[in-house]
């Protein structure tokens, strides 16, 4: 006899794989019938290069800690340590950004946080770019959503805009740089969605995931717009910037503007987080902490610079076979418009049969990403050479 309980039938309304999933599968059965193939790939973010010098010395001294009785920490507080939380604030004082630390909440990562904002909002309109990174879509779709979607394209830098979007409040998410275009926005570009926010009574969920590549003159944070206060949430993260994919931290920032009513949203997000989390490792963050001291940051910018110098190999090779792409100066990413009219999956299995380079369709970032490809600049330089030369006789 099967269950007769009842389930969140939401979950049969997602895509039955997750795109990354789907892309390991179809790795794993060439590779299982090309057993000498050599395969370079450029398709997931994950980041190759080590955790920095003084990011390790960290974690050791914290693991010494925790191995003596009198330094030893159980349970973490479920917000974050005041060491962390304080190094975070004085962290955004660059961009320039005034924060308190009782408004940044740290977590086990990006991914986390926004899978899990869900759970403090209520039956909303969500708006999403399109395309974009399918957390969005997905967790929405779980907790049963109505998803619009926001179409970017090349005639918009796959940045798009509040014009022309019906003025009522949403919930809102934005991602800059992008994850896959790597498009980045503007001041204005931002200053024009934070007016349409503020003007609807609409809550922006900002990513930032990846502000540390940014190079040029491009807001980092949204707080970098003051009226962001009152109708931003921003989450970032210490995987891509200081290679913590596989250590797990990040952090959301909770405005005391940010209000429903006369409840600060911030108070609902703590009380998620005390019911649903144990807090982050004492070890995991004082290796946070120390990736953004002085030492830390020009440590991580050394390895932003190694990433960013792969995506000009890449590009490089783009721009002489005439490929129109975004991304690859402000962004690890490349986007590129796939070559004879292919679709994305049709790209992707032509590339792995033919270079043996892996990459990431950009259907499976949504419907407008048919047709276009991602490629990371996260491996390693010889893998990035490899794949630049087999490109370039290919292509």
């Amino acid at each position: 006899m099967s269950l007769q309980i009842k389930v969140n039938e939401n979950f049969f309304n997602v895509k039955k794989n997750y795109l990354f999933s789907e892309i390991a599968k179809r790795v794993n059965a060439y590779s299982a019938e090309h057993k000498d193939a050599k395969i370079v790939r450029l398709g997931i973010g994950d980041v190759t290069l080590p955790l920095s010098p003084v990011v390790v010395e960290a974690m050791k001294k914290a693991a010494d800690e925790m191995g003596n009785a009198a330094t030893f920490r159980g349970y973490a507080p479920e917000y974050g340590y005041d060491f962390l939380r304080e190094a975070i604030a004085e962290y955004y004082k660059k961009f320039p950004v005034d924060l308190s630390a009782e408004e940044i909440f740290v977590s086990d990562g990006a991914k986390s946080d926004v899978g899990n904002i869900v759970d403090i909002l209520g039956d909303n309109e969500i708006l999403i770019p399109d395309p974009v990174y399918p957390v969005y879509l997905d967790s929405n779709i779980m907790s049963g959503r109505k998803v619009s979607f926001l179409k970017g394209s090349q005639e918009n830098g796959f940045l798009p805009l509040p014009d022309g979007v019906e003025e009522k409040p949403y919930v809102i998410y934005l991602c800059s740089p992008n994850n896959p275009t790597g498009a980045v926005y503007s001041r204005d570009g931002l200053k024009k969605w934070i007016d349409f926010a503020n003007k609807t009574g609409s809550l922006i969920i900002f990513d930032s995931a990846y502000e540390a590549f940014i190079s040029g003159d491009y807001p980092h944070s949204i707080y970098e717009i003051e009226e962001a206060r009152s109708c931003a949430v921003e989450i970032c993260s210490f995987s891509k910037t200081a290679g913590f994919t596989g250590t797990r931290c990040a952090w959301s920032v909770f405005p005391d503007e940010l209000t429903v009513g006369e409840n600060k949203l911030s108070y609902l997000w703590s009380r998620r987080q005390a019911t649903k989390f144990n807090g982050v490792p004492y070890v995991v963050q004082r290796a946070a902490e120390a990736a953004l001291s002085a030492e830390g940051q020009a440590q991580c910018r050394e390895a932003i610079a190694y990433y960013m110098e792969n995506a000009r190999i890449i590009g490089e090779v783009l721009k002489e076979k005439g490929i129109e792409f975004t991304g690859g100066e402000n962004s690890p990413y490349l986007w590129l418009k796939c070559p004879n009219g292919m679709k994305s999956w049709e790209f992707f299995d032509f590339l792995l049969e033919n270079a043996q380079v892996v990459g990431t369709p950009g259907a499976g970032f949504g419907e407008a990403g048919e047709g276009y490809f991602r490629l990371t600049s996260f491996g390693s330089r010889e893998s990035t050479l490899e794949a630049a030369d087999r490109l370039r006789k290919l292509l």
